[in-house]
């Protein structure tokens, strides 16, 4: 499927602006990995852009991303594309994460909510941002509490990256989009920590 197709599939189902910016988020660092890795970048994008457009509709386990995985089979969507996007749900015992693609979906897909979220708190926002600084954010329990710190490590370790490689990486991938994630610097906003 092309891009157009997947965006459209997206706004037929998601309609909350938050969602959409992180599907676009994992998007991003899919594509990333995937040139990084040698793969084929529109496929993996395309896993990153889709793999909560359930969400919204079907926020329970395992309804998400099972009904999805309906929606994709009905739409003509590849099994690979399909299983990717279940495999990221721990909760579903039969899709264990095996490929490449499989691990780096996990590995992405919290870690850019938690960017995001550190981005929204610095006045440069994803410029200059260090993966000491994100880190350090991470021991704050309170700090977007609703993001999993095992889940991060564990994708990283998962998809055979450095944590502090895979924050550097993620961050990079995510400043060429920064204006459709809200994560433009504040005016007169100098980098740093």
């Amino acid at each position: 499927m092309d891009r157009a197709a997947n965006l459209a599939l997206l706004n037929e189902y998601v309609r909350n602006p938050g969602l959409q910016r992180h599907m676009f988020a994992v998007e991003a660092g899919l594509r990333a990995y995937a040139i990084k890795f040698g793969e084929d970048a529109e496929k993996w994008a395309t896993v990153g852009l889709l793999h909560d457009f359930d969400y919204e509709r079907w926020p329970n386990p395992p309804d998400h991303p099972l009904q999805g995985s309906v929606i994709l089979q009905q739409r003509g969507y590849s099994d690979e594309i399909i299983y990717a996007i279940k495999s990221h749900a721990d909760y579903l015992p039969d899709c264990p994460r095996v490929s490449r693609l499989d691990k780096a979906l996990y590995a992405c897909d919290e870690l850019c909510g938690f960017l995001v979220a550190c981005a929204l708190m610095r006045p440069a926002r994803l410029e200059d941002m260090t993966a000491k600084s994100v880190r350090k954010k991470m021991k704050q329990a309170s700090f977007a509490a609703a993001v999993s710190r095992d889940d991060i490590v564990r994708g990283a370790a998962d998809l055979g990256v450095d944590l502090d490689e895979h924050i550097a990486f993620l961050t990079a991938a995510l400043l060429p989009i920064a204006a459709e994630l809200d994560l433009v610097p504040e005016a007169g906003a100098a980098g740093g920590e």
